[in-house]
Protein backbone atom coordinates (compact mmCIF):
# COMPACT_ATOMS: atom_id res chain seq x y z
CA UNK A 1 0.00 0.00 0.00
CA UNK A 2 2.80 2.09 0.92
CA UNK A 3 4.49 1.62 -2.52
CA UNK A 4 1.41 2.50 -4.26
CA UNK A 5 0.41 5.38 -2.18
CA UNK A 6 4.78 7.03 -3.46
CA UNK A 7 3.47 6.05 -7.04
CA UNK A 8 0.33 7.80 -7.00
CA UNK A 9 2.26 11.18 -5.33
CA UNK A 10 5.38 11.33 -7.77
CA UNK A 11 2.85 11.41 -10.37
CA UNK A 12 0.75 13.91 -9.27
CA UNK A 13 4.12 15.59 -8.80
CA UNK A 14 5.19 14.82 -12.45
CA UNK A 15 1.99 16.41 -13.71
CA UNK A 16 2.39 19.33 -11.65
CA UNK A 17 5.51 19.96 -12.86
CA UNK A 18 5.02 19.50 -16.37
CA UNK A 19 1.90 22.00 -16.19
CA UNK A 20 3.62 23.69 -14.76
CA UNK A 21 6.22 23.93 -17.14
CA UNK A 22 3.65 24.49 -20.02
CA UNK A 23 2.15 27.72 -18.57
CA UNK A 24 5.78 29.15 -18.00
CA UNK A 25 6.86 28.15 -22.03
CA UNK A 26 3.34 30.24 -23.28
CA UNK A 27 4.43 33.28 -25.47
CA UNK A 28 2.18 36.20 -24.41
CA UNK A 29 2.18 39.59 -25.74
CA UNK A 30 3.63 42.72 -24.22
CA UNK A 31 4.07 45.88 -26.24
CA UNK A 32 4.06 47.45 -29.72
CA UNK A 33 4.60 51.09 -30.70
CA UNK A 34 1.70 52.37 -33.00
CA UNK A 35 3.71 53.06 -36.47
CA UNK A 36 4.72 56.79 -37.76
CA UNK A 37 3.28 57.33 -40.99
CA UNK A 38 5.15 59.52 -43.69
CA UNK A 39 4.50 60.29 -47.15
CA UNK A 40 6.51 61.78 -49.90
CA UNK A 41 4.83 65.06 -50.20
CA UNK A 42 2.39 67.18 -48.33
CA UNK A 43 -0.66 69.14 -49.10
CA UNK A 44 -2.21 68.48 -52.55
CA UNK A 45 -1.53 65.31 -54.50
CA UNK A 46 -1.06 66.33 -58.10
CA UNK A 47 -3.40 64.38 -60.61
CA UNK A 48 -3.53 63.96 -64.04
CA UNK A 49 -3.98 61.49 -66.78
CA UNK A 50 -1.35 62.95 -68.59
CA UNK A 51 0.97 61.17 -65.95
CA UNK A 52 -1.08 58.42 -65.24
CA UNK A 53 1.26 56.49 -64.81
CA UNK A 54 3.68 58.42 -62.37
CA UNK A 55 4.24 58.38 -58.99
CA UNK A 56 0.84 60.12 -56.77
CA UNK A 57 2.56 59.77 -53.52
CA UNK A 58 4.91 57.18 -51.97
CA UNK A 59 3.92 56.38 -47.90
CA UNK A 60 6.20 54.82 -45.44
CA UNK A 61 5.98 53.98 -41.64
CA UNK A 62 8.18 52.39 -38.99
CA UNK A 63 7.84 49.15 -37.53
CA UNK A 64 5.46 48.73 -34.76
CA UNK A 65 8.02 46.71 -32.56
CA UNK A 66 5.70 43.71 -31.37
CA UNK A 67 7.29 42.57 -28.09
CA UNK A 68 6.17 39.09 -26.60
CA UNK A 69 7.70 37.43 -23.94
CA UNK A 70 10.20 35.49 -26.24
CA UNK A 71 11.33 38.99 -27.38
CA UNK A 72 10.72 40.94 -30.36
CA UNK A 73 9.16 40.20 -33.48
CA UNK A 74 8.95 41.56 -37.02
CA UNK A 75 7.37 38.81 -38.65
CA UNK A 76 3.71 38.09 -39.49
CA UNK A 77 2.85 41.83 -39.29
CA UNK A 78 0.44 42.65 -41.32
CA UNK A 79 -0.48 46.41 -42.14
CA UNK A 80 -3.42 47.68 -43.79
CA UNK A 81 -3.60 51.52 -45.37
CA UNK A 82 -6.65 53.08 -45.26
CA UNK A 83 -7.78 56.15 -47.30
CA UNK A 84 -11.35 57.73 -46.97
CA UNK A 85 -12.63 60.93 -46.97
CA UNK A 86 -12.01 64.02 -44.17
CA UNK A 87 -14.74 63.87 -41.54
CA UNK A 88 -15.38 60.33 -42.01
CA UNK A 89 -13.10 59.09 -39.53
CA UNK A 90 -12.47 55.94 -41.25
CA UNK A 91 -16.28 54.52 -40.78
CA UNK A 92 -17.25 55.16 -44.87
CA UNK A 93 -18.12 51.50 -46.07
CA UNK A 94 -16.64 52.91 -49.18
CA UNK A 95 -13.03 53.50 -48.17
CA UNK A 96 -10.21 51.99 -49.94
CA UNK A 97 -8.46 49.51 -47.85
CA UNK A 98 -4.79 47.89 -49.30
CA UNK A 99 -3.87 44.85 -47.04
CA UNK A 100 0.04 45.02 -46.92
CA UNK A 101 2.32 41.92 -45.54
CA UNK A 102 5.35 43.02 -44.08
CA UNK A 103 6.36 45.97 -46.38
CA UNK A 104 6.95 49.23 -44.23
CA UNK A 105 6.41 51.18 -47.59
CA UNK A 106 3.37 51.76 -50.99
CA UNK A 107 4.11 53.97 -53.76
CA UNK A 108 0.52 54.60 -55.68
CA UNK A 109 0.49 55.70 -58.94
CA UNK A 110 -1.95 58.78 -60.25
CA UNK A 111 -3.80 55.96 -61.96
CA UNK A 112 -4.23 53.64 -58.93
CA UNK A 113 -4.89 56.58 -56.76
CA UNK A 114 -7.34 58.09 -59.33
CA UNK A 115 -8.92 55.04 -59.42
CA UNK A 116 -9.49 54.37 -55.64
CA UNK A 117 -11.43 58.16 -55.40
CA UNK A 118 -13.34 57.33 -58.37
CA UNK A 119 -14.51 53.57 -58.50
CA UNK A 120 -14.06 53.04 -54.07
CA UNK A 121 -14.92 56.33 -52.63
CA UNK A 122 -17.11 57.90 -55.49
CA UNK A 123 -15.84 61.43 -55.66
CA UNK A 124 -16.63 63.69 -58.00
CA UNK A 125 -14.03 64.25 -60.54
CA UNK A 126 -12.94 67.96 -61.19
CA UNK A 127 -13.66 69.29 -58.08
CA UNK A 128 -11.42 68.94 -54.98
CA UNK A 129 -11.52 66.80 -52.28
CA UNK A 130 -9.47 66.08 -48.86
CA UNK A 131 -9.00 62.93 -47.99
CA UNK A 132 -6.86 61.37 -44.98
CA UNK A 133 -4.51 58.06 -44.55
CA UNK A 134 -3.23 56.02 -42.23
CA UNK A 135 -2.12 52.60 -41.37
CA UNK A 136 -3.53 49.82 -39.34
CA UNK A 137 -1.17 47.23 -38.34
CA UNK A 138 -1.99 43.73 -36.78
CA UNK A 139 0.00 40.46 -35.43
CA UNK A 140 -1.86 37.12 -34.31
CA UNK A 141 -4.11 38.26 -31.69
CA UNK A 142 -2.54 41.49 -30.61
CA UNK A 143 -4.92 44.64 -30.44
CA UNK A 144 -4.17 47.01 -33.91
CA UNK A 145 -1.64 50.23 -33.55
CA UNK A 146 -3.11 52.71 -35.81
CA UNK A 147 -0.73 55.34 -37.24
CA UNK A 148 -0.95 58.59 -37.08
CA UNK A 149 -3.17 60.70 -39.88
CA UNK A 150 -1.80 62.26 -42.87
CA UNK A 151 -4.13 64.79 -45.15
CA UNK A 152 -3.91 65.97 -48.03
CA UNK A 153 -5.88 67.90 -51.22
CA UNK A 154 -6.95 66.19 -54.54
CA UNK A 155 -8.75 66.63 -57.84
CA UNK A 156 -9.44 63.19 -59.43
CA UNK A 157 -9.57 63.46 -63.17
CA UNK A 158 -12.41 62.59 -64.89
CA UNK A 159 -11.67 58.92 -67.07
CA UNK A 160 -13.36 56.96 -69.57
CA UNK A 161 -16.44 55.01 -68.35
CA UNK A 162 -15.62 50.90 -67.93
CA UNK A 163 -18.77 50.47 -69.99
CA UNK A 164 -19.83 52.55 -73.06
CA UNK A 165 -22.98 54.42 -71.94
CA UNK A 166 -26.28 54.03 -74.59
CA UNK A 167 -25.53 56.17 -77.27
CA UNK A 168 -29.47 56.78 -78.01
CA UNK A 169 -29.39 58.62 -74.34
CA UNK A 170 -31.56 56.04 -73.12
CA UNK A 171 -32.51 52.59 -70.94
CA UNK A 172 -35.15 50.18 -70.58
CA UNK A 173 -35.22 47.33 -68.64
CA UNK A 174 -36.85 43.84 -70.59
CA UNK A 175 -37.49 40.68 -69.24
CA UNK A 176 -39.73 38.36 -66.97
CA UNK A 177 -38.62 39.46 -64.02
CA UNK A 178 -40.74 43.08 -65.17
CA UNK A 179 -44.24 43.97 -65.02
CA UNK A 180 -44.23 43.89 -68.53
CA UNK A 181 -42.65 40.49 -68.99
CA UNK A 182 -44.08 38.51 -66.77
CA UNK A 183 -47.68 37.27 -68.52
CA UNK A 184 -45.54 36.74 -71.86
CA UNK A 185 -42.15 36.03 -70.85
CA UNK A 186 -39.58 38.52 -72.38
CA UNK A 187 -41.87 40.70 -73.94
CA UNK A 188 -39.97 43.09 -76.08
CA UNK A 189 -40.43 46.37 -77.23
CA UNK A 190 -41.66 46.82 -72.97
CA UNK A 191 -44.51 49.35 -71.43
CA UNK A 192 -43.40 52.96 -71.20
CA UNK A 193 -42.87 55.02 -70.02
CA UNK A 194 -42.60 52.36 -66.93
CA UNK A 195 -40.05 50.52 -67.63
CA UNK A 196 -37.77 53.22 -68.83
CA UNK A 197 -34.77 54.36 -66.75
CA UNK A 198 -34.12 58.39 -66.08
CA UNK A 199 -30.94 59.75 -66.75
CA UNK A 200 -29.27 61.04 -63.53
CA UNK A 201 -26.12 62.40 -64.89
CA UNK A 202 -24.29 61.17 -68.19
CA UNK A 203 -23.38 58.12 -66.89
CA UNK A 204 -26.13 57.17 -64.19
CA UNK A 205 -29.82 55.92 -64.59
CA UNK A 206 -31.98 54.84 -62.52
CA UNK A 207 -35.82 53.43 -62.00
CA UNK A 208 -37.97 52.35 -59.54
CA UNK A 209 -40.08 49.68 -60.50
CA UNK A 210 -41.67 46.14 -59.09
CA UNK A 211 -39.57 43.04 -59.62
CA UNK A 212 -40.90 39.23 -59.70
CA UNK A 213 -38.72 36.76 -57.35
CA UNK A 214 -36.21 34.54 -59.23
CA UNK A 215 -37.24 36.06 -62.51
CA UNK A 216 -34.44 37.39 -65.08
CA UNK A 217 -34.20 40.68 -66.93
CA UNK A 218 -31.32 42.64 -69.07
CA UNK A 219 -30.79 46.55 -70.11
CA UNK A 220 -31.47 47.69 -73.34
CA UNK A 221 -30.67 51.02 -74.76
CA UNK A 222 -33.25 50.89 -77.73
CA UNK A 223 -36.84 49.85 -76.66
CA UNK A 224 -37.72 46.58 -78.82
CA UNK A 225 -34.39 45.91 -80.19
CA UNK A 226 -32.35 43.05 -79.24
CA UNK A 227 -28.94 44.22 -81.31
CA UNK A 228 -27.22 45.96 -78.27
CA UNK A 229 -27.83 44.42 -74.25
CA UNK A 230 -26.12 45.40 -70.86
CA UNK A 231 -26.11 42.14 -68.70
CA UNK A 232 -23.79 40.45 -66.29
CA UNK A 233 -19.99 39.76 -66.64
CA UNK A 234 -20.72 35.69 -65.85
CA UNK A 235 -22.96 33.27 -67.15
CA UNK A 236 -26.76 33.84 -66.70
CA UNK A 237 -28.24 34.07 -63.83
CA UNK A 238 -24.79 33.90 -61.85
CA UNK A 239 -24.44 37.49 -60.77
CA UNK A 240 -25.35 39.01 -57.32
CA UNK A 241 -28.81 39.97 -56.60
CA UNK A 242 -27.89 43.37 -54.96
CA UNK A 243 -25.63 44.33 -57.55
CA UNK A 244 -22.98 43.76 -59.56
CA UNK A 245 -20.72 44.39 -62.40
CA UNK A 246 -22.28 44.50 -65.97
CA UNK A 247 -21.09 44.64 -70.09
CA UNK A 248 -22.27 44.92 -73.48
CA UNK A 249 -23.91 41.55 -74.30
CA UNK A 250 -23.91 40.07 -71.09
CA UNK A 251 -26.14 37.38 -69.90
CA UNK A 252 -29.15 37.40 -68.45
CA UNK A 253 -28.97 38.97 -64.73
CA UNK A 254 -31.28 37.48 -61.99
CA UNK A 255 -33.75 39.06 -59.43
CA UNK A 256 -33.61 39.09 -55.58
CA UNK A 257 -35.27 36.06 -53.97
CA UNK A 258 -37.90 38.47 -53.12
CA UNK A 259 -40.43 40.37 -54.82
CA UNK A 260 -41.17 44.44 -54.33
CA UNK A 261 -40.21 47.14 -55.65
CA UNK A 262 -36.87 48.06 -55.76
CA UNK A 263 -34.66 51.12 -57.07
CA UNK A 264 -32.36 49.88 -59.51
CA UNK A 265 -29.12 51.89 -60.24
CA UNK A 266 -26.83 51.36 -63.26
CA UNK A 267 -22.99 53.25 -63.25
CA UNK A 268 -21.51 53.25 -66.95
CA UNK A 269 -18.60 55.23 -64.97
CA UNK A 270 -18.14 52.40 -62.95
CA UNK A 271 -19.51 49.33 -64.91
CA UNK A 272 -21.58 48.24 -61.49
CA UNK A 273 -25.29 48.15 -61.15
CA UNK A 274 -27.23 48.45 -57.60
CA UNK A 275 -30.71 47.22 -56.26
CA UNK A 276 -32.03 48.88 -53.62
CA UNK A 277 -35.13 47.03 -52.19
CA UNK A 278 -37.98 49.73 -51.16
Amino acid sequence: MKNKLLIIISFLLLVFSWACKKEENRIFFEEGTPPVLSASQTGNIPLSFANKDLEGIKLSWTNPEYKFTTGPSSQGVTYQLEIDTTGADFTNPQRKILTISNDLSLTLTQHDLNDYLLNQLQLTPAAPHNIEFRVRSTIGTAIPLFSNVLKFTVTPYAIPPKVDPPASGELFIVGNATPGGDATGWNNPVPVPGQKFTQVTPTIYEITIALNADKSYLFLPVNGSWTVKYGGVGANNTNNVNGDDFKIQGGDLKAPGISGNYKIQVDFQRGKFTLTKL
